[in-house]
């Protein structure tokens, strides 16, 4: 569909008091609460580059380009945007922003609301719209394309995103260690200070069919190096250095893996065995990651159920997945919700459920802001036309 259809759309929805949800790759869906009874907009189909400023490292998209598709299209100027959202064959830019997705990279290159500086957007009334533009400058006062971001479709339909690249770094490599019995702390401790600073890294348990590495007795690391040539042997170098006075004997290298493994593990968290798992993510800080894996896991084994995790060691993030039989799941998920939830009050539900997912608490914490975020919808959509009910402050949710 193009603007004016979908702007039509809208407008007649609007009228009409009929709901409308935002049909995109589906990638999210997990994040958020389902649909309530709503006509589907369809915006998969918008798969557009519609400028593409090399010289000035901006490129503007239609909404339904995913990420593969943009990162195809910026590696042939050597170029990149820093998005790493899971499965990215499906993952449109209009999804990951409407999902406030944050990436592994983020403390290097920033998340992805901070390289978009343009928009355009249909409003629920129909009323097309733009905000900022193609250059990247200062902007004095508030950003309304980043308002949007995070939002779930709940405020506007956004057609088109303005977005900073970044130069592609020359090289990109893969550190795989398993780690023996009693080096994990060590491990963490040496990895949070390896210069040049990774672009990601995480510490692993189970995860063992996604995953690259073998495991260890205290699990497993894998690190991200991006640098120019001249940088990546002496780098190496000091990396295994420094990973050998944390008690780990041997270091594997991916190099011309080292992009597919990556994706790997951006999609691992989001891979359900079967219908019968449920993947939460919390934010930490990155000194104390470890111990809410290790709290979490301590939940998750008293349910009896199996447990994969993985800690963010740059940003902190704690990602854990519960998985179990069709029976036991069913009875235990929402005790095993509410467990988790009292520990990590901030945690987010990224998939599964089954069944059960809407009555489980997607969210986690409310924001302190939620009056302001529930007028702010009642400003943007009135008559509550736009993704009804998939958000804690849309007055679905409490």
């Amino acid at each position: 569909m193009n603007d004016a259809a979908i702007s039509e759309a809208l407008a007649d929805a609007s009228a009409n008091r009929r709901p409308v949800a935002l049909r995109g790759g589906g990638v999210f869906a997990g994040m958020q609460r389902g649909v309530i009874d709503a006509d589907e907009l369809d915006l998969r189909a918008r798969r557009a580059v519609l400028e593409y400023e090399a010289r000035d490292l901006t490129i503007a998209v239609e909404c339904g380009v995913t990420a593969a598709q943009l990162e195809q299209t910026l590696r042939e100027r050597r170029q990149f945007l820093p998005l790493d959202a899971p499965n990215s064959v499906q993952a449109s830019v209009g999804g990951i922003l409407a999902a406030g997705w944050s990436g592994p990279r983020r403390h290097r290159y920033g998340r992805p609301r901070d390289l978009l500086i343009g928009s355009a957007f249909a409003l629920a009334d129909g009323t097309l719209a733009r905000a900022g533009g193609m250059v990247v400058k200062n902007v004095a006062g508030y950003d309304l394309s980043r308002l949007f971001v995070g939002s779930l479709g709940t405020l506007a339909v956004l057609l088109r995103a303005n977005l900073k690249a970044l130069p592609l770094p020359e090289c990109a490599r893969i550190f795989l260690a398993s780690l023996p019995a009693g080096t994990r702390e060590r491990a963490f401790a040496q990895v949070r200070n390896l210069r040049p600073e990774p672009s990601a890294a995480w510490w692993i348990s189970g995860f063992n069919h996604e995953i690259d590495g073998d495991p260890g007795d205290d699990g497993r690391i894998a690190i991200m190096l991006e640098c120019e040539s001249a940088l990546l042997e002496r780098a190496t170098l000091d990396w295994r250095a420094a990973l050998g006075r944390a008690g780990i004997p041997e270091t594997r290298l991916l190099d011309a893996g080292a992009h597919a493994a990556f994706s790997r593990l951006l999609d691992a968290p989001m891979q359900l065995p079967g219908a019968h798992a449920l993947t939460y993510r919390s934010p930490s800080l990155p000194s104390r990651g470890l111990d809410l894996a290790d709290a979490m896991a301590g939940v998750i084994d008293r349910f009896e159920m199996q447990r994969d995790l993985l800690v963010d060691i740059m940003n902190g993030d704690v990602t854990a997945r519960a998985s179990g039989d069709a029976a036991s799941f069913a009875q235990m998920v929402g005790m095993l919700d509410d467990a988790l939830h009292d520990l990590a009050p901030r945690a987010r539900i990224l998939a599964g459920g089954g069944d059960a997912h809407d009555r489980l608490d997607c969210f986690g914490l409310l924001p302190s802001a939620l009056s302001r975020m529930r007028a702010l919808k009642e400003r943007f959509d009135p008559h509550g036309i736009l993704n009804p009910g998939v958000a804690f402050f849309d007055g679905r949710h409490t």
